[in-house]
């Protein structure tokens, strides 16, 4: 029997006008459906007009003007609802949705279709079941005592994952799905015998001992930096734009 990490799997990822789910917008997105490893990749591609300045540092990370996503990106709403819809699909057909650091980018993906759609993305969720793997959630967990940063350009080098373009939704979303297989096959004897339902369960409790975990060493240090133990998604804030 094929395990849940050489099946079939989707991948979500964003480009963003900044770091704060709460108040920055999606520029771009992506999703990466394939049916088995090794397989040609469906992969969804969306550009979005973001309606508020462009600012240049986020330039500077994807390349996304704010000039090229007035000519050329979709307004918000529609796109938000395609969005949705599609991870809503995945969930449906039993794909697990592969998310590199799920609680930014579908917290922001939530707060987009409020703000757009006045829904949520639980609400599109229903019906279906949201299963998302989250890579760096498994990587901290399975090889906790590894030094060195986790981003995904750093676990595809140290997975040996090909990262053809960095900071291109589509590229990043097969990145993290490639990753994910990578971490299964490597971890096999820790992960063959969870269904990804149980794998979903789990990584929410591992993320908030991690989170529980930083925000111990910034309290140490001295930071006053707060560490959000919800996932794959944080909740609604009473002061979220």
């Amino acid at each position: 029997m094929t395990c849940w990490y050489e099946g079939p799997l989707a991948a979500f990822d964003t480009e963003t006008t900044g770091v704060d789910v709460e108040t920055d917008r999606i520029v771009s997105a992506a999703v990466v459906v394939q049916q088995g490893a090794g397989t040609r990749p469906r992969i969804t591609r969306w550009l979005v007009n973001p309606g508020v300045p462009v600012p240049e540092e986020a330039t500077a990370v994807h390349g996304l003007t704010e000039d090229h996503l007035q000519r050329n990106g979709r307004w918000p709403a529609p796109v938000m609802e395609e969005i949705a819809r599609d991870l809503a699909e995945q969930g449906a057909a039993g794909r697990p949705i592969v998310v590199m650091n799920a609680p930014f980018d579908l917290t922001l993906l939530d707060r987009e279709l409020r703000r757009h759609r006045a829904s949520s993305l639980s609400r599109y969720m229903e019906g279906s079941s949201l299963c998302v793997i989250d890579p760096r959630v498994l990587d901290k967990q399975l090889d906790r005592y590894r030094k060195g940063r986790r981003t995904l350009t750093d676990l595809c080098a140290h997975y040996e994952v090909e990262l053809a373009e960095a900071h291109d939704a589509a590229a990043d979303a097969q990145a993290a799905l490639d990753v994910v297989r990578a971490v299964g096959r490597r971890f096999a004897a820790r992960l063959e015998r969870l269904s990804p339902a149980e794998l979903h369960t789990l990584q929410a409790v591992w993320h908030a001992a991690q989170a529980r975990g930083l925000q111990a060493w910034f309290a140490k240090s001295g930071a006053p930096e707060a560490v959000d133990p919800a996932w794959p998604l944080r909740p609604e804030l009473r002061a979220a734009a």
